[in-house]
C-alpha cells in the first residue's frame, strides 16, 4: 500500500499541466455614435499586413495606417476575437463619430485681442475695425493643414494660398462652412501668409469617423515628410475618448508636426474628450470679447491656453467674399494654429513641446474671468 501511494505521487508530479486560455482583450468602447467598424493597433515591430493576409481581411473595407501601425474595418465576431487573443495587438477600439466644435449664433476682434495685453476697449463683436499688430512674416513658409469639413479654396480672402489636399469623406468641397471659417481665422489675407491645405475628415453635416480622421492625419504625415516644410495641423473637432485618435496626434508631434486642437464645447473637463486630452497637442479653450471664459468652453488641466472663440467673423461658403459669425472652441483653435505658424516664420521652427512652452510663455496671464480651479488662466498672445 505504501508503495502504491508513492507511485501515485510520482505520477502526479510528472503529469502535464495546461495553462488557462488567454482572456479576450477588452475592446475600448466609444461614448457616442459609432460606425460599426473597429480600429486595431498593433505593437511596434509587429506586422499588421501579415494579419490582414492571415485573416483574409482584404474585403473588409479596410483603411491602413503607418501612423498607428494599425487598420480599421468591418470585422466579424470570429475575426475580432482572433485579434483580441493575439499578443501582437496593442489595443482594439470601436470607431466612433467626432464632430465640429461650434456654437451657431461678425470682426475679427479676436485678432486684435491676441496681439495686445490689455482688454479691448470696445465690446462690439460685429465691427471689422480692429487692429492686428504682427510681424510682416505672418506665417510665410509654413503649411497649415486644416483637418475639418474642407476649405472653399477659391475664397478671395485666401489670396491663392489655399489648396485642396485630400478628402476622406464626401467629396472635394466644403458643404458646411466650418472648415472655411477656421481656415480664415488661421491664415486669411487679413490674418496671415501661411499656406492652407484642406483635409476633409468631417462631412457636410459636421461629423466624421475616427478612422477617417486618422486616415487624414496619416496623409498629412506623408505630405509633411515629402515637403520638408514646417507643418501645423488645426483640428477643430472632438468627441468621446479615443486612444487611437490621441495616439495619431502623438505620432504627428513625434514627427515634429505641431497639432492644435479644440478643448470642446460642453462646459466639462476636457480630460474626458479626444483629441483634447492628447498630451502633446496644444489644447485651446475659448474666451469672449470681455475676457471671460466662454460659457460653453471646456476646461481642466489638459487645456494649454485660451483664445477668442465667441462671435468670431471669418470666411464662409456661398460666395468668394462671404463671411459668417459663429462661436466655439473651434473658432479659438485656428487663432492658435495661425499663431504657431506665425511664430515659426518669425523665430524659426522648434519642437512641438518647445512650441507649447513658447505659446504659454507669451500668453497674457490672469486676465480671464470664470476660470475653474486647476485650469490655466492664460490668453494667447503673439508677442
Amino acid at each position: 500500500m505504501r508503495f502504491f501511494a508513492i507511485v501515485l505521487l510520482a505520477v502526479s508530479l510528472i503529469a502535464p499541466t495546461f495553462a488557462a486560455p488567454s482572456p479576450l482583450r477588452a475592446v475600448e468602447k466609444f461614448s457616442g455614435e459609432t460606425t460599426g467598424k473597429y480600429i486595431v493597433k498593433f505593437k511596434a515591430g509587429k506586422s499588421r499586413k501579415s494579419w490582414v493576409n492571415k485573416l483574409k481581411l482584404k474585403n473588409a473595407n479596410l483603411v491602413d495606417w503607418d501612423l498607428l501601425n494599425g487598420f480599421a474595418g468591418q470585422i466579424d465576431t470570429d475575426t475580432l476575437n482572433s485579434l483580441r487573443l493575439s499578443d501582437d495587438v496593442e489595443y482594439i477600439a470601436e470607431d466612433g463619430i467626432m464632430h465640429t466644435m461650434v456654437t451657431q449664433t461678425n470682426a475679427p476682434w479676436g485678432l486684435q485681442r491676441i496681439s495686445q495685453d490689455a482688454r479691448l476697449s470696445s465690446t462690439s463683436t460685429s465691427a471689422l475695425t480692429y487692429s492686428y499688430n504682427y510681424d510682416a512674416t505672418a506665417g510665410a513658409g509654413v503649411d497649415i493643414y486644416v483637418a475639418d469639413t474642407g476649405i472653399m479654396t477659391s475664397h478671395s480672402d485666401f489670396g491663392g494660398r489655399a489648396r485642396w489636399g485630400a478628402s476622406f469623406i464626401g467629396g472635394n468641397a466644403d458643404g458646411n462652412g466650418h472648415g472655411t471659417h477656421c481656415a480664415g481665422s488661421a491664415a486669411g489675407t487679413r490674418y496671415g501668409r501661411a499656406n492652407l491645405i484642406a483635409v476633409k475628415v468631417l462631412g457636410d453635416d459636421g461629423s466624421g469617423s475616427i478612422s477617417g480622421i486618422v486616415s487624414g492625419l496619416n496623409w498629412v504625415l506623408d505630405q509633411a515628410r515629402a515637403s520638408g516644410r514646417p507643418t501645423v495641423v488645426s483640428m477643430s473637432l472632438g468627441g468621446g475618448v479615443s486612444t487611437a485618435l490621441d495616439n495619431a496626434v502623438t505620432s504627428l508631434t513625434n514627427a515634429g508636426i505641431h497639432v492644435v486642437v479644440a478643448a470642446g464645447n460642453s462646459n466639462v473637463n476636457a480630460a474626458n474628450t479626444s483629441p483634447a486630452r492628447a498630451p502633446s497637442a496644444i489644447t485651446v479653450g475659448a474666451s469672449t470679447i470681455t475676457d471671460a471664459r466662454a460659457s460653453f468652453s471646456n476646461f481642466g488641466s489638459v487645456v494649454d491656453t485660451f483664445a477668442p472663440g465667441a462671435n468670431i467673423i471669418s470666411t464662409w461658403i456661398g460666395s468668394n467674399t462671404a463671411t459668417n459669425s459663429i462661436s466655439g472652441t473651434s473658432m479659438a483653435t485656428p487663432h492658435v494654429a495661425g499663431l504657431v505658424a506665425y511664430l515659426i516664420s518669425k523665430d524659426g521652427n522648434v519642437s512641438p513641446a518647445a512650441m507649447t512652452t513658447k505659446v504659454r510663455n507669451l500668453s497674457v496671464k490672469n486676465v480671464l474671468t470664470g476660470i475653474p480651479s486647476g485650469t490655466v488662466n492664460e490668453l494667447a498672445n503673439n508677442a
